[in-house]
């Protein structure tokens, strides 16, 4: 059976579930290898302060089947602008069979070049800002448009991993790796995107969320400058 490569970028401030959430489903079949990939091999802190330790380096890296790339929280506004980062995300793409992500991740990808062109989708708050970089965003969990596979908010790392574990593995698979997890979501309150949450919760959301927003915004209008994508 051939050795699916599987390769998550992290990088100090990477929102936790986006890759373990993915992770989880994506390591089930025993013909999958899943990376984790950074510069060094030096323990990184995610957003959250759990401690991830990189099993590869961009050096050593294969070449990847899948490569995905994760959202973050502040930390995310300097992988967005390191040159390191973009061009091993622009070489692994070229021979990768899927180029994905999860959350704002896709905005990664837009900023080394690979999502314009393509659908895609990322964290609500955070769709005006791809559009931006000029990406057409489908509000959708997961968007697929031909090898781009994106998700959107940090739990839809399991949707997107079920959803690129299907097109990898037949959906058998993709089943099994579901019924395994006892993927069965029963939230306790309708309150998982802005449509359901209400006013009341969305308005005190958003401005606890301004820093990084705004942040961001900073960031996003200056990739779009350098994507010449401004007029």
């Amino acid at each position: 059976m051939t050795q699916l490569q599987i390769g998550f970028l992290i990088y100090p401030g990477v929102i936790q579930l986006d890759v373990m959430g993915a992770y989880q489903v994506l390591a089930f079949p025993p013909n999958t290898q899943v990376h984790l990939i950074w510069k060094t091999l030096t323990p990184i802190i995610s957003n959250e302060g759990l401690t991830f330790i990189p099993t590869v380096t961009f050096a050593n890296s294969p070449p990847l089947d899948v490569i995905c790339v994760p959202g973050g929280g502040i930390g995310q506004i300097e992988v967005m602008k390191d040159a390191e980062i973009l061009s091993f995300l622009q070489q692994q793409s070229i021979s990768a069979q899927y180029v994905t992500s999860v959350c704002t991740g896709s905005m990664i990808l837009a900023a080394a070049g690979l999502l314009q062109g393509y659908k895609a989708t990322c964290h609500w708050a955070f769709r005006a800002q791809l559009a931006m970089l000029g990406i057409e965003v489908i509000p959708q969990r997961v968007v697929i448009d031909r090898n781009r596979v994106t998700g959107a908010g940090v739990t839809s790392g399991i949707d997107f991993g079920l959803t690129l574990l299907g097109l990898l593995c037949g959906e058998q698979v993709a089943k099994m790796a579901q019924l395994m997890m006892e993927y069965t979501p029963e939230p306790p309150f309708n309150a998982g995107k802005p449509e359901t949450a209400g006013k009341e919760i969305v308005r005190p959301f958003m401005q606890f969320g301004k820093p990084l927003l705004d942040a961001f915004l900073a960031q996003t209008r200056e990739t779009a400058v350098q994507l010449k994508l401004e007029t």
